[in-house]
């Protein structure tokens, strides 16, 4: 049970790490609703989603110089990278986008290990440093503790993707014909949309979100040697707990992850490397399709 200390200036001393909890949540949502729209609607398991992720991270890396202009910069770089990664992808996935996930796997895989080399080979293998806006380096004060200025401002811009992608699902076109081929990709061919074009969008989307996520998440999991193996086993664990295809279910684990985390090691530090695929297999113990079903906005 959080404690709750007494005196006007005096909180609850887990207060810092449930919100960073609801950072790190936040950051892995937007990371792997792009794994859980490709998985869910393009039924495509792609292994290499981790290293989208390091591709916004890197980049990141390479042009962020304490500026709001890098960062603009490095945002629109990343993300058109990580989608054109995303496209190039779709295009090896063709031949097998109707395959078993078996073949989809060790595909995806040996480009995940491929590109990680390339990435290595081209930054170094050291991690790179990561420079925010010069604004956000500062902290400010949250209910009397000094908190992370930055980290305040992602929780806010990762609340309005995660809104965004909301919308875009449930109150667009592209959204409506998204979930229909979810359930019938016969009867959207027949309205003369392609489904293959629709995949090819889904997984250029999927990239999309990665690189966001790791332009603007690289300040908590930053550009190094094994960040798209982690990102991606994070991914995989929110699929797996939230249930395929569903956005709630989706942001619901993500933030569960993200508390187990932080709150975790500060509750529990001795069995916090245990506790994230402890509550994994307890959510499957319970109900085996995760904390809710198949793709859906609500």
């Amino acid at each position: 049970m959080i404690a709750v200390a007494a005196g006007t200036n005096r909180i609850d001393p887990y207060l810092i790490p449930a919100l960073d909890g609801v950072a790190y949540g936040l950051l892995v949502f937007v990371a792997a609703s792009g794994l859980v729209f490709c998985f869910g609607v393009a039924n495509i398991l792609n292994l290499a989603h981790g290293l989208l992720y390091a591709i916004g991270g890197y980049t990141a890396a390479a042009l962020l110089d304490g500026g709001w202009v890098s960062l603009a910069l490095a945002l629109g770089v990343g993300v058109l990278a990580a989608a054109a990664a995303g496209v190039l992808l779709a295009g090896l996935l063709t031949p097998i986008a109707t395959g078993n996930h078996l073949s989809q796997a060790l595909l995806t895989f040996g480009v995940a290990l491929a590109g990680g080399s390339l990435l290595v080979a081209g930054f170094g293998p050291d991690d790179p440093q990561v420079q925010v806006p010069a604004a956000l380096e500062g902290s400010v004060v949250v209910a009397g503790h000094r908190y992370a200025a930055y980290r305040l401002v992602f929780i806010v811009v990762a609340a309005v993707l995660a809104a965004a992608l909301y919308l875009v699902v449930r109150r667009t076109r592209a959204g409506m014909l998204v979930r229909a081929a979810v359930d019938d990709p016969e009867m959207v061919a027949c309205l003369g949309v392609s489904p293959a074009w629709i995949r090819a969008g889904v997984l250029a989307a999927a990239g999309a979100l990665a690189g966001a996520a790791g332009v603007l998440g690289a300040p908590i999991i930053g550009p190094g040697t094994d960040t798209a193996d982690t990102v991606l086993l994070l991914s995989l664990v929110v699929v797996v707990l939230g249930g395929l295809g569903s956005m709630a279910g989706t942001l619901l684990a993500a933030l569960a992850i993200g508390e187990i985390q932080t709150l975790g090691v500060a509750l529990m530090p001795s069995a916090a490397p245990f506790l994230l695929f402890a509550a994994m297999a307890a959510v499957l113990a319970v109900r085996a399709r995760g904390l809710a079903g198949r793709w859906s906005a609500a």
